[in-house]
């Protein structure tokens, strides 16, 4: 048996040809990003067959990640930072007026975004969270989406998040000196805020999510797991505080990793004139819909059968009668479909890589490993392509986080590391959210402990099941992951033959006072439950020694860092501190620093450049093989 032929990192992490598509709320247009000046700026088309798209945005800086249709056919919302640096602006773009400049309806220096909404009660306006406009405080605005004027609806508060509920009511969400989480009813004239319940932090520790006012303005949906270990959706009455369940599933969680990354699709799916509820996303292994209105009963099976992948994002016009649907895949993510219920008309409209054959690509399986203490570790395996799956090479994917987690398919980074021969692991481990409150809090106090136990533990699984080459197993991960892969170096030597790492966290007392200040407050419930408070001498010592900048003179395996200038969650500083460390005893380090990236590697030319650099890494101290083509001119 033969490997498959070898696909070239640029095309593996070409931009898509489109993705991110939506169809208008009067169902005779489509939404889509795709690439202009070799960034993804948003496009419009009409959605009959052979339409002419135009570009309508003009950004040649920084991909387009988030979009927004409006009421009005007139006017488009995009989102968009300064090089990686995650303070979104909110721009207005004229589709009437083409070759119009985008217009910045939040021009604030150092203010940020935080929420975006476009309330059917108010059209023609947007209510943003905002924070930065006024000192690291929080504040709820309206913005008049044609005339850009802002209206301050709730104070400028340090203390918590503001939500908008209708006629003059407002609902902000606080923490406690404890940690729990306290909701409060205000009106926008001021008053004493009502309590209306209380949430434990311990079982929320990135706080309650989803947050959603019920259209008749009397409830909130909330992903709830009072008295349960799973989180089921509820509904909290704002006059009694009353909870009572709207759905849930039997094992599964809500699908809330929305919360950490914006661009997934949210876990309620609901009605785009209306907002009533249509539908909720579960997710285990796989994705699980549960349709709670009759007319998305009726669609939920049409559109499901479009694709064996779980459905992705969802877009339906004011009549719910045509959809625009993308699946989540892992050997044709993306993939997006248009439908239409009054007729059964159904057709693809486009796959984002169509030069890629999901025939070559891996697919990726479910598993379940067991850790030491008897813990169940969801986990994914994907193996090479037309060869025999046995003491190969292996590379250990570490999600970021750690309140997230790893699911099924569409990761890029695994088919790249698979078409060159490697098996891929990515673990659930301990920490890891969507598999129950229990799961979860068996994280607290473990980071460096039990959680890089649950990653060993894994590998030995695959070295056992005869897949894995015991002397060839690579660690490749970011954010957390980049902190897991530093541990694994730094604690368990002698287990990893290469590693690679971005914006990996080396030291966890100067990461966590490096926060933005209007996040400190909400770190009690994670950070300061899970793994210390640096403000306490005895709890920062024992930071310092779980941080792998402690145990430097401990790294002997070939280490790669790649780090964005920007990133406000895990700063240059963690990735120099580690590199100078290593430089001083006289080790070489492979070091990638991009100073137009922040957390998140964006841009096309530099994803080449990471992973054509990371290919040749592992190659080298693996023995896999890489792609040997000289990296394109940017």
């Amino acid at each position: 048996m033969a490997l498959p032929e070898l696909i070239p990192v640029e095309d593996l992490l070409r931009p898509p040809e489109r993705a991110g598509a939506s169809i208008s709320p009067d169902g005779t247009r489509l939404a889509f990003l795709a690439p202009w000046k070799n960034r993804l700026n948003v496009w419009i088309e009409d959605l009959e067959p052979g339409a002419e798209p135009r570009c309508v945005t003009a950004d040649e800086v920084r991909t387009v990640q988030d979009y927004r249709w409006t009421d009005d056919p007139r006017w488009l919302l995009y989102l968009q930072d300064d090089g990686g640096d995650e303070n979104w602006h909110v721009f207005r773009v004229d589709l009437d007026s083409p070759g119009a400049a985008a217009v910045d309806l939040t021009p604030f220096p150092g203010a940020r975004v935080v929420d975006l909404q476009l309330p059917a009660e108010r059209p023609g306006t947007a209510i943003l969270q905002l924070v930065g406009r006024v000192g690291i405080s929080i504040e709820l605005v309206e913005i008049d989406i044609a005339t850009g004027e802002l209206t301050p609806l709730s104070e400028a508060s340090g203390e918590g998040a503001w939500h908008y509920v209708g006629d003059g009511t407002l609902l902000v969400d606080r923490m406690t000196p404890a940690g729990d989480v306290e909701i409060f009813q205000t009106s926008i004239e001021g008053g004493e805020p009502r309590l209306v319940t209380t949430f434990d932090g311990r079982d929320y520790p990135l706080g309650v999510y989803p947050f959603v006012v019920t259209p008749d303005r009397g409830g909130i949906w909330v992903g709830s797991n009072r008295g349960t270990d799973r989180t089921r959706l509820a509904r909290i009455d704002l006059a009694t505080g009353e909870e009572t369940e709207v759905d849930s599933h039997p094992v599964f969680d809500l699908d809330v990793r929305a919360q950490v990354f914006t661009k997934l699709p949210p876990p309620l799916i609901r009605h785009r004139g209306t907002g009533e509820l249509l539908g909720v996303r579960y997710l285990g292994q796989r994705q699980v819909v549960h349709a709670l209105d009759p007319h998305f009963a009726e669609v939920l099976p049409r559109l499901e059968e479009l694709s064996d992948g779980d459905l992705s994002a969802i877009s339906h016009d004011r009549e719910g009668r045509r959809w625009v649907v993308s699946f989540s895949h892992d050997r044709d993510p993306g993939v997006t479909w248009f439908y239409d219920h009054e007729t059964g008309e159904s057709r693809m409209l486009f796959r984002p890589q169509p030069h890629l054959d999901p025939d070559a690509l891996s697919p990726t399986t479910p598993i379940t490993i067991t850790a030491r203490d008897g813990l169940e570790l969801p986990s994914y395996l994907t193996l090479p392509v037309g060869v025999e799956p046995s003491r190969l090479p292996m590379v250990l994917v570490v999600h970021g986080g750690p309140w997230t987690r790893d699911v099924w398919g569409g990761d890029r980074s695994v088919q790249l590391f698979a078409n060159r021969g490697y098996a891929v692991l990515q673990v659930n481990f301990r920490g890891s959210t969507g598999f129950g409150k229990a799961h979860v809090q068996a994280a607290i106090g473990e980071f460096a402990g039990a959680m890089h136990d649950d990653l060993i533990d894994a590998v030995d699984w695959a070295i056992d099941q005869g897949y894995a080459d015991p002397e060839r197993i690579g660690i490749f991960g970011g954010s957390y992951g980049g902190y897991a892969t530093l541990v694994g170096v730094t604690f368990t030597p002698d287990r990893f033959a290469a590693a690679v790492e971005y914006v990996g966290v080396s030291n966890l007392a100067t990461v966590m006072r490096s926060f933005p200040e209007f996040a400190k407050p909400g770190l009690g419930p994670n950070w300061y439950r899970y793994v210390g408070d640096p403000a306490d001498p005895e709890q920062e010592a024992d930071m310092i020694a779980r941080s792998p900048i402690s145990r430097v003179d401990e790294i002997r395996t070939p280490l790669m860092v790649v780090q964005g200038a920007n990133d406000v969650r895990v700063p240059k500083a963690e990735s120099d501190q580690i590199v100078e460390a290593l430089h001083a005893r006289g080790v070489d380090v492979d070091y990638l620093l991009f100073e137009d990236e922040g957390h998140f590697i964006i841009n096309p030319e530099n994803l080449e450049t990471m992973f054509r650099a990371t290919d040749r890494f592992f190659a080298e101290h693996l023995g896999g093989r890489a792609d040997a083509a000289p990296r394109r001119a940017a």
